[in-house]
């Protein structure tokens, strides 16, 4: 049964350690991160983004897939269903397709709108047993769309939204989507403390997982980082792994083209990525 991220996310900054959030396409991403987390024992977040959510049909659709799996998988694991970069309307078809966490990304509103939108959301997850996270301070790099420097969020503006009774907390602080560029600065740890100061036992969440040096991912969960988002990763695992498959010319021998051939080496760099980002965020039988 899915669960809100509420409780593994406290149970995880009181124990030192994040929760990964695994953005979900298809099926096979689906099942590759479920059957991982089973077999690390850990508690595990399945991330849709809108765009992911429309490409699969729709949220009603997810939520069936997911509830599915979960039940054909025997998965014993805390697992949550979450909405990733929600728009208010998005948020609230995730409420009424049966997610049980969402995120609303009202970064890019004025901070009083981010604040007002928010506070409707607090109350109405609030009756539906769900987790609701918050974003202050644009995440860089590109979202379905919204592309941002990976400018670092104003503290005062996090607690003002910590304090509407949120459960978790994306702040920015120099993090990117996607592929961190050559230049790039690091993570400000400055940010993150201040954030951390204010807003206290709350836990905070890093987007754009992917790339970040494994010691600033310690030093981050240290901070009070509690969840930590990967999606990119896993799609570049996915890639290599089935276009090394296809110059191999496996597709070519005996029924190596049947599809579920053809996107098991893909699964199988899934699995390992998955594996590998649990033992680091040391979220491994913490279940």
């Amino acid at each position: 049964m899915l669960v809100s991220a509420t409780e593994m996310l406290k149970k995880a900054k009181a124990g030192h350690y994040a929760v990964g959030q695994f953005n979900i396409n298809n099926l096979e991403w689906t099942k590759a991160i479920l059957q991982t987390a089973q077999e690390c024992n850990s508690p595990v977040i399945l991330g849709v983004s809108e765009g992911a959510g429309k490409y699969m049909t729709g949220y009603k659709t997810v939520v069936g897939m997911v509830n599915g799996m979960l039940e054909e998988l025997n998965i014993t694991v805390p697992v949550a269903l979450h909405l990733d970069h929600g728009s208010y309307e998005g948020c609230l078809k995730c409420v009424e397709a049966g997610f049980s966490s969402i995120m609303f990304d009202g970064s890019h509103y004025p901070i009083e709108e981010n604040v007002a939108k928010t506070k409707e959301l607090v109350k109405i997850v609030a009756e539906h047993g769900m987790s609701l996270e918050a974003e202050v301070g644009s995440i860089g790099g590109e979202e379905d769309g919204v592309i941002g420097a990976g400018e670092c969020a104003d503290p005062k503006e996090c607690k003002m939204i910590a304090d509407l009774g949120v459960d978790f907390l994306a702040a920015g602080i120099g993090n990117i989507h996607g592929k961190y560029p050559a230049n790039w600065k690091g993570l400000s740890f400055e940010t993150l403390a201040a954030v951390q100061e204010l807003t206290g036992e709350l836990p905070l969440v890093l987007h754009g997982g992917t790339g970040i040096p494994a010691d600033q991912i310690k030093k981050a969960i240290d901070l009070g980082v509690s969840k930590i988002n990967v999606n990119t990763e896993c799609q570049l695992a996915f890639a290599d792994a089935t276009r090394k498959y296809i110059e191999a010319g496996k597709d070519l021998e005996g029924k190596g083209f049947d599809p579920r051939k053809l996107l098991a080496p893909g699964a199988e760099a899934i699995k390992a990525t998955v594996k590998e980002k649990m033992e680091l965020f040391g979220s491994v039988n913490k279940a």
